[in-house]
């Protein structure tokens, strides 16, 4: 009785452990479907120049924006972002369009230096032509502690993410008046810092997703093969002994 029930708990623990693989692996291949997706959308939004307003608009997806209008006061520089092997940070101010539109402008890529004392921050300010990519922000690393830490230098935080709500707040913008995507400046146009159309900064790329989820999905067959192998000599009768 004890040993068919031993049989039993291993059994619910193998199929548990299979079961929790299996999701891994299905996980890892959604995140490489999205980030797919993500990337074949790049070539087609630069085949069309929408407003800020028009972009904003339309169903959520890369969209290449050319617009006028006037960058506002208040600057965000998001933490942890990587660049060529490299720790630093993203800056960004947001900007409003002459028609209305408000958005948080990636100005570029900062370097980080091993004590941490943040790079001094000269904000735009002034009429300016913008263009570039809407698309989502970068990753934030961890989710640490308050969003927004305020800096020695006026108007400036130091964020470990950007909720759209608690950036509107932080930079005294309307509630509601920033969405999740940002506008990655096109690098020709001048000013701003390090920057690059890069739409995985900080992330895996889909082939390595498409290798994680391999990974998991065998180590879930792994689990079943030897779960059956172990049964199989539970199961096998016992040699005679020999005269």
């Amino acid at each position: 009785m004890m040993r068919k029930h031993t049989r039993l708990i291993g059994w619910v623990v193998a199929v548990l452990v299979i079961l929790a693989f299996c999701q891994l692996g299905r996980w890892q291949l959604q995140r490489m479907h999205e980030k797919q997706a993500l990337l074949d959308q790049q070539l087609p939004a630069r085949a069309q120049t929408l407003s800020l307003a028009q972009a904003q608009a339309a169903p959520v997806q890369l969209r290449w924006v050319e617009d006028h209008g006037h960058f506002l006061p208040g600057t965000v520089l998001l933490d942890n972002q990587t660049r060529e092997g490299r720790a630093g940070i993203k800056v960004y101010q947001p900007f409003r369009s002459d028609g209305g539109a408000v958005v948080l402008v990636d100005l570029g890529w900062l370097p980080m230096p091993g004590d941490r004392t943040l790079p001094a921050i000269v904000p735009r300010d002034g009429p300016a032509q913008v263009a570039g990519l809407l698309a989502p922000p970068p990753a934030s690393g961890l989710v640490l502690g308050p969003a927004f830490t305020a800096t020695p230098q006026p108007g400036v935080w130091l964020a470990n993410r950007m909720p759209p709500d608690d950036v509107a707040s932080t930079l005294a913008l309307p509630a509601g008046s920033l969405h999740g995507p940002v506008l990655r400046l096109d690098p020709a146009l001048p000013g701003g810092y390090a920057r690059d159309l890069e739409l995985l900064p900080n992330t895996l790329p889909p082939s390595r997703h498409l290798g994680y989820a391999v990974q998991w999905f065998g180590l879930a067959l792994t689990v079943l093969i030897v779960a059956l192998v172990l049964e199989w000599r539970r199961r096998r009768p016992a040699r005679p002994l020999l005269p």
